[in-house]
């Protein structure tokens, strides 16, 4: 068996071919150069033809691409915000009709696809029930649940940003909700900015500084105590074996994942955090290539 995944960012797009034991036979990379709509589906279909050309002895299976955005399953149409003219693009129709009718096509959010990925070949390999936390621009969850992947009523589980953590209620969080506000990328960049008073601090100069300039001390110990709580909430819902966190930010916070734990333990339901394990993602920076393969080769498993 061989499939192709395909990873989708806001100005890249990647694809690999990879057997059924997760080896990548050949793989593609192509910048999308500020290419918007349909462009952006022309981008992909380019890069899988010639994926495709430059391995001519596999037999392509299907295909599982991973979009930054919601994919509408009902629709399926998918929604990117970085990507303009995406807000309700028809994108399975685009690579269905280059791929042909004997290659199926599937599309799932990045976040589905990193818990997919874990599962597949990472930190997730063997559980049931599992959760990619998902810290980089924004924060995003990836949950596995009884050995499914949880949707929703209209694909949007995992909006973890939303999580109400602290009251009173705040305007700034109408953007992007109060855990993303303080505990993301983009957050932690604009707290730095906002109590620096200055536009040239970013989330690089905050872990930087950390344990020796007091402001950045408290913006990461914040942003500690909102990740433990979101965790913690997290698990006492799902009561999963394990919350993986992954994306930018647990590069440089992954040395927190204990304290992180702790804070967790202070708001979770206590058996459950008991028998939980928090640790690193084993595939960033692969979790999404991963994951859309292993999205093509779960979805030809249940349709055989």
């Amino acid at each position: 068996m061989a499939v192709i995944g395909v990873d989708l960012g806001g100005t890249k797009v990647a694809a690999a071919i990879f057997d059924s034991d997760g080896h990548i036979v050949a793989k593609e990379y192509k910048l999308l150069d500020g290419a918007e709509g349909p462009d952006v589906a022309v981008c992909i279909v380019e890069n899988l033809k010639t994926l495709v050309a430059g391995a001519p002895d596999e037999k392509i299976e299907a295909v599982g691409i991973c979009i930054p955005g919601i994919v509408y399953s009902k629709k399926e149409t998918v929604w990117a915000p970085n990507i303009p003219g995406w807000d309700d693009f028809p994108l399975k129709g685009y690579i269905s009709r280059a791929m042909g009718p004997d290659v199926p096509v599937f599309i799932e959010s990045d976040r589905t696809c990193y818990i997919l990925g874990e599962e597949w070949k990472g930190a997730a390999h063997g559980c049931t029930d599992a959760i990619y936390l998902a810290v980089g621009t924004g924060i995003g969850a990836g949950i596995l649940l009884d050995g499914r992947i949880v949707h929703g009523a209209n694909d949007i589980v995992g909006a973890t940003g939303w999580m109400a953590l602290e009251a009173p209620y705040r305007e700034e969080f109408i953007p992007v909700g109060c855990f993303e506000y303080y505990a993301s990328g983009n957050g932690i960049g604009n707290q730095a900015k906002l109590l620096y008073n200055d536009n040239g601090k970013s989330s690089y100069d905050v872990f930087a500084g950390y344990g020796k300039d007091p402001i950045a001390t408290a913006i990461l110990d914040k942003a500690i105590m909102m990740w433990g709580m979101g965790a913690a909430n997290l698990v006492s819902l799902f009561n999963p074996q394990k919350v993986i966190f992954g994306g930018g930010i647990f590069g440089p916070a992954k040395k927190f994942i204990p304290q992180i734990y702790e804070q967790a333990r202070k708001w979770g339901q206590p058996i459950s955090m008991r028998d939980v394990e928090f640790c690193a993602s084993l595939i960033d920076g692969e979790a999404a290539l991963l994951g859309a393969a292993a999205l093509a080769i779960r979805e030809i498993d249940k349709n055989r």
